[in-house]
C-alpha cells in the first residue's frame, strides 16, 4: 500500500473493536501515538434533512489523524463494492502549534478542498472521524500532549457535521496495518519462513508508548484490540538498566516502559546516564540526543540510543508473546525510519529473542517497520466505515 496524497488502500474491511482507553504511538518528537482515547461520539443531525444513523457510503466524508505536534487531515470515500474500501481524495499534514483549535484546522482544510477544485464535495461533507490521543471525558478528549483542549460538541457545531466519532489515534494506525504490503515496509528481524495467520502487534513510541493488536477473524475480518501495555513496570535487563532504574525512581513512585520508551523517556534515559557517567546534560529535545547519537561525537547519547533499542527489543519480545502474535511485530513511529541502521545493528535483536524457551518461537515472529504518514487516517476512515455497517441508528452524546 503506497500513501501518496490520493490513495486507495485494498479491500478487506475488518470490524475494529472499540474500548475506552488512554494511552497509545508514533512519532519521537513528532505525531503522538500514545495515550488512548477510543471512546466513540455520534452526533445528533443537524437538521431533519440528515436521519439520524443513515449513512450514504457514496458521500465524502473528513478523517483526521490528531498528534500532539501535527494533525493530519483527508478527505476520503468508500469506494463500491468490490474495491478498495478507502479513496484518500485530499490530504494536508499541519503543525498542531500553528493553529488556534482542531475546528480552526478543519476550516483551513475545507478552504483548501474548495480551491484545488473539491468544491462540490466539500459542500457535501456532513460526517467526521477524529483519531486522536487522550481521553473522552463526556464532551472532551483530555490529553495534556495536545496543544489545545477539543469539545467534541463544539467541533461538531462548527463544522455542522451530522456525525462525529473519536477513535484511539492507534487503533486506528493499526487498523490500516493490515494493507501493508511486505515491501511498503523496512525489515528488522526477518524470518525464514512468512509469519503465520495469527495476532499481529502494533507498537511504537512517539509522545507515549502505544500498541495495540490486530486479531484475524474467519472471513478476512479482524479485530483491534486497544492495550495499556506502555504503563506496564519498566523491567530492566541488566545492570546498567538497574542503575538506570534506580535513578529514575527517586522522583517517581512507579516507573513504565513508556518513561524509558518515548519521545519524553528518551530524554530521561539522557539525563539518567548523564548523571550515573558525571557529565553535564547538553542535549534538550529527543532529535538533539539522537541526532548526536547517529553523529557518533556525544558518549552519553550513543549509550542512550543503545539502551533505548535494547528496551524496545526487551518490550516487543515480551508483547510478541503476551498476545501470541504469530503473525509478527509492526514497529511505528516517525523516528524510528531514521534510526534504522542503528536500530538493526543494535541490541535490539539480542533482547527480543532473550525469552528463555519461546527463544524458538519468536525467532519465527518478524519484525518490521513502518512510517505512519497516512496510516492514521486511512485507518480511521476505514474504522468509520466498517463500525457503520449494520448500525441504522447511533446513540445521542
Amino acid at each position: 500500500m503506497t500513501i501518496p496524497d490520493s490513495h486507495a488502500i485494498a479491500s478487506r474491511r475488518p470490524r475494529a473493536h472499540r474500548a475506552p482507553r488512554r494511552q497509545a504511538a508514533a512519532e519521537i518528537g513528532g505525531n503522538h501515538v500514545g495515550e488512548f482515547a477510543s471512546q466513540r461520539h455520534a452526533a445528533q443531525p443537524v437538521s431533519p434533512a440528515v436521519p439520524h444513523g443513515v449513512f450514504d457510503r457514496a458521500e465524502p466524508f473528513l478523517a483526521a489523524d490528531v498528534g500532539g505536534t501535527h494533525a493530519r487531515i483527508g478527505l476520503v470515500r468508500a469506494t463500491p463494492a468490490g474495491q478498495p474500501p478507502v479513496s484518500v481524495l485530499h490530504y494536508h499534514r499541519y503543525c498542531c502549534a500553528d493553529w488556534a483549535d482542531l475546528g480552526s484546522v478543519l476550516h483551513d482544510f475545507m478552504a483548501q478542498l474548495r480551491s484545488a477544485g473539491h468544491a462540490d464535495l466539500a459542500a457535501r461533507v456532513r460526517r467526521c472521524v477524529v483519531a486522536c490521543a487522550g481521553v473522552v471525558l463526556d464532551d472532551r478528549i483530555v490529553n495534556d500532549n495536545l496543544p489545545w483542549p477539543v469539545s467534541i460538541g463544539a467541533l461538531r457545531e462548527q463544522l455542522k457535521l451530522a456525525q462525529l466519532e473519536v477513535i484511539n489515534d492507534f487503533e486506528a494506525v493499526t487498523w490500516a496495518t493490515q494493507f501493508l504490503a511486505t515491501d511498503e515496509t523496512l525489515p528488522v528481524i526477518d524470518v525464514a519462513q512468512p509469519a503465520a495467520r495469527g495476532p499481529v502487534l502494533v507498537m511504537g513510541p512517539g509522545t507515549g508508548l502505544g500498541s495495540a493488536v490486530l486479531l484475524p477473524r474467519a472471513g478476512g475480518h479482524a479485530q483491534v484490540l486497544p492495550t495499556e501495555a506502555g504503563q506496564i513496570a519498566l523491567a530492566p535487563g541488566n545492570e546498567r538498566e538497574i542503575e538506570i532504574l534506580r535513578v529514575l525512581a527517586r522522583d517517581r513512585a512507579y516507573v513504565s516502559c513508556e518513561d524509558v520508551l518515548s519521545g519524553p523517556g528518551l530524554l530521561n534515559l539522557y539525563q539518567a546516564l548523564c548523571e550515573l557517567r558525571d557529565c553535564p546534560v547538553s542535549l534538550m529535545t529527543p532529535a538533539e540526543v539522537t541526532g548526536a547519537a547517529l553523529a557518533g561525537h556525544d558518549a552519553a547519547a550513543t549509550e542512550t540510543l543503545q539502551v533505548f533499542c535494547g528496551l524496545l527489543g526487551s518490550f516487543a519480545g515480551d508483547l510478541a508473546m503476551l498476545y501470541g502474535a504469530g503473525g509478527g511485530v509492526f514497529l511505528a513511529g516517525g523516528i524510528l525510519p531514521q534510526i534504522h541502521g542503528f536500530l538493526r545493528s543494535s541490541t535490539f535483536a539480542e533482547r527480543y529473542f532473550n525469552k528463555g524457551v519461546m527463544r524458538a518461537w519468536l525467532q519465527k515472529v518478524p519484525v518490521r517497520l513502518i512510517e505512519h504518514g497516512q496510516l492514521g487516517v486511512i485507518g480511521a476512515a476505514g474504522w468509520f466505515l466498517e463500525e457503520r455497517q449494520g448500525e441504522q441508528t447511533m446513540p445521542p452524546l
